[in-house]
């Protein structure tokens, strides 16, 4: 029997089928409208968009297109494989081409200066009319011209802010060409505001958690996997659909300023978190209508990064040219892919596999022995096609990091473009090059224009139907993820309900009890901890020298609090008169060192400087004669040793040395407490037989670490690193090595390796130290 299909404008919201009876009701909001289904799936559209809806079989469905039919893609009843397939089919090279752009960073409202500026009506958001919820000249630009359909969000007014531009962006893309929905993504950012104030059975703005260390901390995939659950439910309250995380590096290289956003050095335990993480972003709750565990409360995760940033050579970041290197001395590449092919390719959910994921700047050196390309991964057609998708058959989405087809900069440490093995190319041979080599989509890139000519050069060398081909392939693939997570049946937020999730006091706690159990006892002499509340206590000022920022700017010196001290009131009395103490504690952050030192290059040096993880000067007597890798050759083609053999550097934290020792002295035999915010392993030799405690933390609130502190709570969190016994011993490990220096020995007899950690008895041994303990 044929079902007749009627269409009337959607501003009418009625379908009449002449061989079934209505399934659907529907009802209006204040910026779109929601149809449900009887039995079916919900769906959303703005009448703004102009687009009609269909009724087939007495079920609504939205005609995105535009053609008066029901296409196989419009279809929720079908498999989302073949929904779509057949969309990709239909797209023009054009559309196709803007699906695999991936949006530079977006504030919303857009910024005034900086990195990430936009306009609205070609004038800065504070004197312009609009709300901060509008989309700006540039966005409308790259979603309208460019056909970008990806967009990364940074900081956001509010989630309700949020959640209106959400349904603006929705609103404009959805009467455009396939009504193809803006896929929102977000780099992590449910982390701990150390002055936010925690109030049990409060809401916030959203639920805070430690970074990723601190989770691995915890030594529990159970609260990482909640974190994602919970995470999941906030990111899609807001609009945000693929979370640009989990960051599973095996971080193996202790002087890599990435260290606190991995799960640590440990191959085991980096594995099951990353199950864990993505499993929890991933999987919709059995509760609601899901395919093969992908639903409407599914967040994409696009785990990075490919196949690891973790060996870079001394510790250099591959965000600079000076760190473009990832080497593997230890001959140790397979274990560092363990939380990949083990972990986020092995997940216990329905969803099977993490959706998409993102390889790293670095070249993984002389890694490539079929091609013999010494080329940032996102170019070697043997790390994204043999390893990646051949060998381990991945079949999900890739996309590259950051700019990685835009020029560098002019010296090695300019923050700029990454087109690192492939300098000499141009934008547009880069992005063939990256296509050739297997990837989807084009990290930070608005421009349609270099794909074009990408596809052009594909036609010259293959023809037209290998490069639609091509391009259909990873716009399947591209699609796939945006089907999954049911933007194509409604992308629309109500904002009242983002309020109401986002933040909500049982997620805060959640958080704030995983906070709890990342903090890391180290040492407590003479049972120092807890010390009670009611104690009046002693916090010097924190002195942060000037120096420079990541992005390379200058930043000033300054002095001042480390912490808010009204939070301190909330547990004990505040002095600024140590001899009326009863106890002082000092604040310090992990010391870290940039290893570019532009000065150096200008005296005739080669630039390259040591990484210190100690808190004074540092003088490199046990480094390398000769690099593993070097090479620049469009900045800097004469250097070719990257050995920073005798040279010294100072860290941006060697002020926490004079101050621990000058609170010591002034505190005159009472009890002196340091609490290090740790991003990195770090020498504790040059202090640690001058306090009597000692606690880490991973990026908690204040209050939490005071839980810790005035005994309300017990320590239960371990170190997810070692902690060396000195420089060198960081300088003679391997970089692609895991547990290779020599641990600490503290003033107690306690060694600060991996696994270990204090509660009120003393070193803990439980179930988490036996399955996670070190075989030697």
């Amino acid at each position: 029997m044929k079902t007749k299909i009627l269409l009337f404008p959607s501003i009418l919201l009625l379908a009449v089928s002449l061989k079934a009876q209505s399934k659907w009701t529907e009802t209006t909001k204040d910026s779109h409208a929601i149809i449900q289904n009887k039995g079916g799936q919900t769906l959303g559209y703005s009448p703004k968009s102009g687009i009609k809806i269909i009724q087939v079989d007495g079920y609504a469905f939205k005609d995105l297109n535009k053609n008066g039919k029901l296409d196989i893609y419009e279809d929720w009843r079908k498999p989302v494989a073949e929904r779509a397939k057949d969309l990709a089919a239909k797209m023009t090279v054009e559309q196709m081409a803007g699906l695999m752009l991936y949006s530079r960073h977006q504030a919303i409202p857009a910024a005034e200066a900086g990195m990430f500026t936009g306009t609205y009506n070609g004038i800065p958001f504070s004197k312009s009319a609009a709300k901060s919820s509008d989309l700006s000249d540039q966005q409308i630009a790259f979603l309208t011209k460019d056909n970008l359909r990806h967009v990364l969000m940074t900081s956001v007014e509010s989630p309700i802010v949020a959640a209106t531009w959400n349904n603006n962006i929705q609103a404009l893309v959805e009467g455009i060409g396939m009504g193809i929905p803006s896929n929102n993504s977000s780099d992590p950012r449910n982390g701990a505001n150390k002055d936010a104030e925690y109030n049990a059975g409060s809401g916030g703005a959203i639920s805070q958690w430690p970074e990723e260390l601190g989770l691995a901390a915890t030594f529990d995939a159970a609260i990482t996997e909640q974190f994602g659950a919970i995470a999941a439910k906030e990111y899609r309250a807001m609009g945000i659909t693929t979370a640009l995380s989990p960051q599973i590096d095996l971080a193996t290289e202790p002087r890599w300023n990435r260290f606190v956003g991995t799960f640590g050095e440990d191959p085991k335990l980096a594995t099951a978190m990353a199950r864990a993480y993505v499993d929890g972003f991933q999987t919709s709750p059995k509760s609601i209508k899901s395919y093969e565990g992908w639903g409407n409360q599914s967040v994409n995760a696009m785990v990075k990064h490919w196949p690891s940033g973790g060996p870079e050579e001394g510790g250099r970041d591959g965000h600079f040219a000076y760190g473009k290197f990832a080497v593997y001395p230890g001959n140790n590449f397979e274990t560092h892919l363990k939380p990949f092919t083990e972990g986020a390719f092995k997940l216990k959910g329905a969803t099977k596999k993490a959706s998409a994921v993102m390889p790293y700047y670095t070249i993984s050196f002389d890694q490539d022995k079929k091609y013999g390309e010494n080329v940032g991964n996102g170019f070697s057609k043997y790390i994204i096609t043999d390893l990646l998708r051949n060998q381990y058959g991945y079949n999900g989405v890739v996309c590259t990091d950051w700019l990685i087809t835009a020029d560098e900069g002019a010296k090695p440490d300019i923050f700029s473009g990454k087109s690192w093995g492939v300098e000499k190319l141009s934008v547009a041979e880069r992005h063939y090059k990256v296509l050739m080599a297997g990837v989807d989509q084009f990290g930070g890139n608005n421009d349609i224009n270099p794909v074009l000519e990408a596809y052009q050069m594909g036609i010259q060398e293959h023809g037209e139907s290998f490069m639609r081909k091509r391009f259909e392939q990873s716009a399947v693939r591209l699609l796939l993820n945006i089907f999954r997570v049911g933007l194509f049946e409604n992308a629309y937020l109500d904002p009242n309900e983002t309020k109401a999730i986002v933040g909500k006091p049982e997620f805060m706690k959640a958080g704030y009890d995983a906070q709890l159990k990342s903090v890391v006892m180290i040492k407590n002499q003479n049972k120092t901890l807890p010390i009670v509340k009611g104690k009046t206590v002693y916090i010097p000022k924190r002195v942060t020298p000037a120096g420079i920022n990541f992005f390379g700017q200058p930043s000033p010196e300054k002095i001042e609090y480390p912490v808010n001290l009204e939070l301190i009131k909330k547990y004990y009395d505040v002095t600024e008169d140590p001899t009326k103490a009863d106890f002082a504690i000092v604040f310090i952050k992990s010391p870290i060192s940039g290893g570019y030192s532009r000065a150096d290059r200008e005296a005739g040096g080669n630039g390259y400087v040591p990484i210190s993880l100690q808190l004074k000067d540092y003088t490199a007597i046990d480094a390398r004669s000769q690099s593993i890798a070097a090479g620049d050759p469009v900045i800097d083609p004469t250097i070719t040793n990257r050995s920073y053999l005798n040279k010294t550097s100072k860290s941006n934290s060697y002020p926490d040395l004079n101050t621990i020792l000058e609170t010591k002295k002034a505190m005159n035999g009472k009890p002196v407490l340091v609490s290090i915010n740790i991003s990195n392993p770090m020498v504790f030799a040059e202090f640690e037989k001058e306090v009597d405690a000692i606690v880490g933390e991973f990026g908690v609130q204040v209050e939490a670490l005071l839980d810790i502190v005035s005994g309300k709570t017990e320590p239960s969190g371990l170190l997810p690193l070692q902690m060396p016994l000195n420089m060198s011993t960081v300088e003679k490990q391997l970089e692609d090595v895991p547990h290779d220096m020599i641990p600490y020995t503290d003033s107690s007899g306690n060694v600060y390796d991996f696994g270990f950690g204090l509660n009120w008895k003393g070193v803990i041994k439980d179930a988490r130290t036996a399955k996670y303990k070190i075989k030697k």
